[in-house]
C-alpha cells in the first residue's frame, strides 16, 4: 500500500530488524578431516575451518566443475553424444558402452548421481574436443570464481600431481554452481534416470552417492570423492530458514557426522533474515513536474547475515526529502533504506523513482511556454 509522506525536511521510519555484520573470529571445531571449511554463501563469510587453503587432491567433487561446465553447454545446445572407445576411463562409472547415444545433460546426471568418470569424459570430449582443452576451460572458470589455489588437469578428479584445489576452493565453486538453476536442481535429487536415445529401450536410474541427502533434513546437495591417495572428499550445501551454508570435507574419514556437526554449529550461531524492501512504496510530492508526486520503491529485497544473539539490535531506517524537483527519471536514485548495528550503518538499499516525471516546461517548445505565459484562466 502507498502511503504519503509528510512534508518536513525529511522522514525517518525506523524498525527493529535484522541485517549483516561483519565475520566473528573463525571458529575450530573438532573435525576428523586434514582440511575443511563451513563457508556461508550468501555473505561469503568463513564461519568455521583449518587448513582451508591447503592444496590438496580433490578427487570427484572435481565433477561439480565439469557437470556445471555440461549443463551450461547443454542449455543452449543439448548435444546428442555418442559415446566411443577414447571417452572409456577408470574407476567409478556410469556404464556407459561404445555406441551409446545420450545428451550432454545426461552426461551431468551420470557425474552427479554415479559419479561416473566416463561420462566426465565424455563430456570433456564433446565440449572441448579434448581433455587438455577442456581443463584450460575449467582453470579459466576457476580463474573467474576466485579459486587461487586450484588447478585442474583431468575433468573426473583422478589422481594427477598438477590436480589440486583446497577446502575454500571447493566451497566458492559450489556456490558459484548453486547459482545455475539446473545444477542447484540436479544436485538436489536423491537419483536420476537417464533414457537413452541410443539404443532407444535402454532407462537406467542412478542413485545419488550423496547420502547426506538422506541423512540431513536442510541438505540441497553436493558431491562425494574418494580416491586412495586423496582419501574421501566431501562438498555438500544446507540451507535452513533462509540461511545457506557450504561444507567441504578433505581427507576425512568421518565426512558425513562432520558435515552434520558444522552445519549444527552454523545453524545455530547465524541467522538470516530477509526484508522485501521492494514491498515499501511512498508518494513524494514533486515540484515544477507534470505530476504532483511521484511514487518511490527499493531496488531490491534484502537479505541478511547476522549472529543470532544480534537478531533484536538491529535498526531500519529509511531516509526521504520531504519533496523532490523535476526533472526526476525512472530509476533515480532519490533515498535510501539504512541498516545500523551498535549505531554503526552496516547495510543500505537505494530508493529509486518508479517512474519519470517531467517537467511542465521540458516537453514545450518555445512557441507554446510564450502562449501559456499570456493565458489566463
Amino acid at each position: 500500500m502507498k502511503r504519503i509522506v509528510s512534508a518536513v525536511l525529511s522522514v525517518l521510519f525506523v524498525f527493529s530488524f535484522s541485517v549483516s555484520v561483519k565475520a566473528e573470529e573463525k571458529a575450530e571445531i573438532n573435525v576428523s578431516a586434514e582440511a575443511y571449511v563451513l563457508y556461508c554463501a550468501d555473505n561469503g563469510q568463513i564461519i568455521s575451518s583449518k587448513n582451508e587453503n591447503k592444496k590438496m587432491k580433490p578427487a570427484s567433487t572435481t565433477k561439480i566443475m565439469t557437470s556445471l561446465l555440461a549443463l551450461e553447454e547443454a542449455s543452449s545446445q543439448n548435444k546428442k553424444v555418442k559415446f566411443t572407445d577414447k571417452m572409456i576411463a577408470e574407476g567409478s562409472s556410469m556404464y556407459l558402452k561404445i555406441g551409446d547415444v545420450v545428451t550432454l545433460k545426461d552426461l551431468a546426471a551420470g557425474m552427479m548421481m554415479a559419479s561416473g568418470n566416463d561420462a566426465a569424459n565424455a563430456a570433456a570430449l564433446t565440449i572441448s574436443g579434448s581433455t587438455e582443452k577442456f581443463a584450460d576451460k575449467m582453470n579459466k572458470r576457476a580463474s573467474q570464481i576466485g579459486m587461487k589455489n586450484t588447478h585442474f588437469v583431468t575433468p573426473s578428479g583422478l589422481d594427477d600431481n598438477n590436480h589440486y584445489s583446497t577446502a575454500y576452493d571447493m566451497a566458492l565453486l559450489m556456490s558459484y554452481a548453486l547459482e545455475n538453476e539446473d545444477f542447484a536442481k540436479l544436485t538436489s535429487q536423491k537419483s536420476g534416470t537417464v533414457e537413452f536415445i541410443e539404443p532407444g529401450s535402454k532407462k537406467t536410474t542412478y542413485s545419488n552417492h550423496n547420502r547426506l541427502l538422506s541423512l540431513y533434513e536442510y541438505c540441497i546437495g553436493g558431491k562425494t570423492g574418494y580416491t586412495m591417495s586423496a582419501g574421501r572428499c566431501l562438498v555438500s550445501a544446507a540451507k535452513k530458514d533462509g540461511l545457506t551454508l557450504i561444507c567441504v570435507t578433505l581427507n576425512d574419514r568421518n565426512d558425513w557426522n562432520d558435515h552434520i556437526s558444522l552445519y549444527n554449529y552454523g545453524f545455530e550461531k547465524y541467522s538470516c533474515y530477509t526484508s522485501d524492501d521492494t514491498s515499501f512504496f511512498a508518494d513524494i510530492p514533486c515540484v515544477g513536474g507534470e505530476s504532483d508526486s511521484v511514487t518511490v520503491t527499493s531496488e531490491k529485497p534484502v537479505s541478511i547475515v547476522v549472529p543470532s544473539d544480534d537478531k533484536d539490535k538491529i535498526e531500519r531506517k529509511v531516509y526521504l526529502d520531504s519533496f523532490l524537483y523535476t526533472p526526476i527519471k525512472q530509476g533515480d536514485n532519490v533515498g535510501r533504506i539504512e541498516y545500523t548495528l551498535n549505531g554503526k550503518t552496516i547495510e543500505e538499499n537505494n530508493l529509486v523513482a518508479v517512474d519519470s516525471i517531467y517537467s511542465k516546461n521540458e516537453n514545450k517548445n518555445i512557441f507554446t511556454i510564450i502562449k501559456d505565459l499570456f493565458t489566463y484562466g
